[in-house]
């Protein structure tokens, strides 16, 4: 099912931003708390009512920008009004209609979508009188709004409900393997499919972004369908050039949602930065199953690369994401190719994998035994019992004495050591604390 998209644009400083967290219900500009990750994205998705939405956070729209930066941030709000079903066209009470408000609400009325305007700042009854001026815009009725307050958000997104195009039917994803292609810009995405597919089904080009849409491709792999989701690069957010890159990057993070596994590709000259940390905590977020890929390892004795000393940095750098599968591979000469399918293979079977309740409350007796949990204010976690509950991800229920008395430290250590005693390579572990006696 296609999720509609709704995106907030306005003035700089008109508090898009402010609206845009308090829909989400957090503050996503900030550190993760996955280590060597950050998250500072401009989208988000979100459930209101029985609607599953993907709110935009756009940069300040400026009629006539004075610089390059601020063009590219008017070129990025218009691909996202583009894409938008729905524009929240927010406007500040304090400052009343300005000229650029004007010539705003003139380029959203040739866009032709459908409108909602927010009137933000609206903190008392004065200023939710003075929202009426905004009658003048010729862009429906205003909706008196506090962002920082919460004040009048739900009519605000009522109106945009009611604005959106009927829910499609759902269609159900196909019932094979699904592996998404992820990675930087121009480190040989589109080349290594075509080199596991041994045909060119997919464009190759040295010029980055070539790929701006997921592309899906079925094929049979001894015997069985498997589907690639080639995806845009990504880039951080502060390199992104363009609207439509900085918007293919939100359909690649959705191509992490529809896929099992992914292959996060990185390159020989730099096998892991600080963006590739930052997409394979999408994915450990998502609880998706991962192999890196490192390509272009043909240039490794031109680049004075050592296989051990880059796999120390990737181990190093991937802490968050312990047992990912980590392959040396050329998709110019082919070399190492053939490993890739098997390892994603390997990875999706893991997630796959159930465990006995009772050779799992064995292990965890001994995992327990062997380092037990540390004392929070005298007292200690006590697990009563253990049972896996999902696959895919693999998905556990601690039964225990006060869920509040675990500690993330040790949240690590039991997920680790079920890692270890089960075999889950190269996919993150769901770990649920419930208070025993308790649904």
């Amino acid at each position: 099912m296609t999720i509609p998209i709704v995106a907030i644009v306005g003035r700089p400083n008109v508090g898009k931003s402010t609206l845009f967290n308090r829909l989400v219900g957090e503050r996503l500009a900030i550190v993760e708390d996955l280590p060597g990750t950050t998250r500072d994205r401009v989208y988000a998705d979100v459930s209101w009512g029985d609607r599953e939405l993907t709110i935009i956070d756009t940069g300040g729209l400026e009629p006539r920008p004075e610089s390059d930066l601020r063009q590219k941030v008017k070129d990025q709000a218009e691909v996202a009004i583009r894409e938008a079903d729905v524009t929240i066209f927010m406007v500040d009470v304090v400052e009343g209609v300005t000229i650029p408000d004007q010539e705003v609400a003139e380029a959203l009325r040739r866009a032709g979508k459908p409108l909602v305007l927010a009137v933000n700042k609206a903190d008392n009854e004065q200023r939710r009188h003075q929202a009426f001026q905004f009658h003048e815009l010729g862009i429906g009725e205003p909706i008196a709004i506090s962002a920082y307050h919460g004040t009048g958000v739900i009519d605000l997104m009522d109106a945009v409900c009611a604005l959106l195009p009927p829910p499609a039917p759902a269609a159900e994803e196909p019932d094979m393997l699904k592996i998404a292609i992820m990675g930087r810009p121009n480190v040989g995405k589109s080349m290594l499919l075509n080199a596991i597919l041994g045909q060119e089904r997919a464009i190759v080009s040295e010029t980055p972004g070539t790929t701006r849409d997921a592309v899906d491709t079925v094929f049979r792999y001894e015997g069985e369908s498997v589907m690639f989701i080639d995806t845009a690069g990504i880039r951080r957010r502060g390199r992104v050039e363009g609207g439509v890159e900085r918007y293919s990057v939100m359909r690649a993070l959705r191509a992490i949602a529809r896929a099992d596994v992914v292959i996060l590709v990185t390159e020989a000259a730099e096998v892991i930065t600080a963006q590739d940390t930052h997409i394979a905590g999408y994915v450990q977020q998502g609880l998706k199953g991962m192999v890196l890929a490192v390509n272009k390892w043909d240039l490794a004795s031109e680049l004075e690369k050592d296989m051990a000393e880059c796999t120390r940095e990737i181990l190093q750098r991937l802490k968050f994401f312990p047992g990912v599968p980590i392959l040396f591979v050329s998709a110019l000469l082919g070399s190492g190719v053939d490993q890739i399918l098997p390892a994603a293979i390997k990875v999706s079977q893991d997630r796959q994998k159930r465990v006995s309740t009772a050779s799992l409350n064995e292990e965890i007796r001994r995992i327990i035994a062997a380092h037990s949990p540390p004392s929070v204010r005298g007292r200690k976690l006590k697990v009563s019992y253990v049972t896996q509950a999902e696959v895919s991800p693999p998905t556990f229920i601690f039964f225990v004495n006060d869920p509040k008395l675990l500690h993330f430290s040790y949240h690590r250590y039991l997920e680790n050591k079920l890692r270890e005693a089960f075999g889950f390579g190269g996919t993150p572990l769901k770990l649920i604390f419930k208070r025993k006696g308790k649904g």
